[in-house]
């Protein structure tokens, strides 16, 4: 049976970027042979996701990298879903391992930030992932359950949910999990899903790899039958990004 889950794959600038390379990065999308089966998601810096906006073609939609969980108030630093909204903002990344491993970020707060982001019609990509001590000692299945569950207990609709499995280990360190790797994880996480939330669910939400996915790897990467595409990080900033969102072309 063919995937039901359309390819997604979003590019994650972290605090890379100026107006330059911002320019040279579009153009090389814009103008890009995009596979029109490919849901493609690129986040800049919060600073330039309205020029981003404005220069990227249709086929390119734009997440913030954060956001927090409630509409407004005295939150120095902050910026709220409603904001993304009010500049035409569809998407947000949640949860990533930088925002839980340097910022400190709990399962708790990564759950409420979700909510309230789907709550205002912002769609997420909720990250989970495990750090490499957890993965040696094994519990890789308990780490991702537990940061699932976590958002599961908060939500309810996961229509606008895309789950990003990136083990901290593989995360700009040059090391990618192997393609069974992945799949076993995301295989893992899906059985749990249907037990845990509906089979329904499990079947139609998208889970991507995330983790120093490139141009040489992303095509055995997205073979695999329970990889739903990818988050990218440093190669989304360089040409070969347009592979990647083609990698199952």
């Amino acid at each position: 049976m063919a995937n039901p889950r359309k390819f997604f794959v979003g590019g994650n600038w972290k605090m890379n970027g100026d107006k330059a390379s911002i320019d040279g990065i579009l153009q090389c999308l814009n103008d890009g042979d995009l596979s029109a089966n490919t849901e493609v998601v690129v986040s800049p810096p919060a600073i330039y996701l309205g020029y981003v906006k404005q220069n990227a073609k249709n086929n390119i939609s734009v997440a913030a990298q954060n956001c927090y969980k409630v509409p407004k108030g005295a939150f120095t630093g902050e910026i709220s879903p409603a904001m993304l909204k009010d500049v035409g903002i569809e998407w947000v990344i949640l949860g990533h391992s930088e925002r839980r491993h340097v910022f400190g970020e709990t399962d708790d707060l990564i759950a409420q930030k979700v909510a309230h982001a789907l709550s205002v019609g912002i769609k997420v990509i909720a990250c989970i992932g495990e750090k490499l001590e957890e993965r040696e000692a094994g519990h890789t299945e308990e780490v991702v359950f537990r940061q699932t569950k976590a958002i599961a207990d908060a939500i309810t609709d996961w229509t606008n949910v895309v789950v990003a499995y990136e083990p901290v280990w593989a995360i700009g360190t040059g090391k990618t999990a192997t393609p069974q790797q992945a799949q076993d994880v995301h295989d893992s996480l899906r059985k749990w899903m249907s037990e845990n939330i509906s089979p329904a669910v499990a079947t139609s939400t998208r889970i991507i790899y995330g983790g120093s996915v490139n141009a040489g790897n992303c095509r055995e990467l997205a073979g695999q039958a329970d990889v739903d595409g990818f988050l990218v990080g440093g190669a989304s900033l360089k040409p070969e990004f347009v592979q990647i969102i083609n990698a199952r072309r």
